[in-house]
């Protein structure tokens, strides 16, 4: 139990860094940002994976509110095709109709857990952000199956982390975060790169699934196939979350 919620709350603490920075952000992540660090310690001890001292060292990288803003703004900008695209579908060169399905696959892992996405927010449903976030809430629902032994529960749960990380998360993101630490050098998102990049190898083996290449190219920039928003599912949440119809 306590290793599912430790990793809720890394996922839930990536959802963060990766958000436009705020002060509320920046001080959950830093001055009163404990809890990652502890969440970090007790993974390591089960993967011996140095987390604990990655997250130390992207702490002590913090910065203001709008020095953090800059460095976002030129790392993602406000489209698609900033020099670090957060999203998932602008990653390797698929066939025609592959980056329609990737959307509507995320789709049906959201739905299936009772969870919309936030129309107010105007944002896609491939945001790397989103996709920490659903990691999240499964990691939660996995810790209350174990806490009430609900096994049926907890083999769906597992069964769809590994998938979703399989095909969408542990895909794109080594590609992503080399960009990012790449782009970002010395500075907090070159750190949150390399540091995304040691979790996600950590959760690929915990799970046993390939890790996604370092490669990838991006997808042409003429291509205009996947739509700035999810169509009639609405967009993603970036700041205000997923929303649950039901309860998990």
């Amino acid at each position: 139990v306590d290793l599912a919620l430790a990793r809720a709350l890394f996922y839930n603490c990536l959802t963060l860094a990766l958000q436009p920075p705020t002060k509320e952000t920046v001080s959950r992540l830093g001055v009163t940002g404990s809890d990652w660090l502890e969440a970090a310690t007790l993974l390591d001890a089960e993967s011996r994976s140095e987390l604990a001292p990655a997250v130390a060292n992207l702490r002590a990288k913090l910065q203001s509110v709008d020095m953090l803003s800059a460095s976002h703004h030129r790392l993602f900008g406000h489209t698609a095709r900033g020099s670090v695209p957060p999203y998932e579908t602008e990653y390797g060169a698929e066939s025609l109709f592959q980056q329609p399905y990737e959307i509507s696959d995320l789709m049906g892992f959201y739905r299936a857990f009772g969870l919309t996405l936030n129309a107010a927010e105007h944002e896609r449903a491939d945001h790397v952000s989103c996709e920490c976030e659903f990691l999240s809430f499964l990691a939660l629902k996995e810790a209350y199956a174990l806490t009430h032994n609900e096994s049926s529960m907890l083999d769906e749960t597992r069964k769809a982390s590994r998938l979703f990380l399989r095909d969408h998360l542990g895909h794109f993101v080594p590609a992503f975060a080399r960009r990012l630490v790449r782009e970002g050098q010395e500075g907090f998102y070159g750190g949150l790169g390399e540091l995304f990049t040691r979790f996600i190898l950590v959760e690929c083996a915990r799970l046993g699934v390939s890790v996604g290449s370092q490669n990838l190219d991006l997808r042409p920039a003429s291509d205009d196939r996947v739509p700035m928003a999810c169509g009639e599912s609405g967009q993603c949440p970036i700041g205000s979350g997923l929303r649950a119809d039901e309860e998990p």
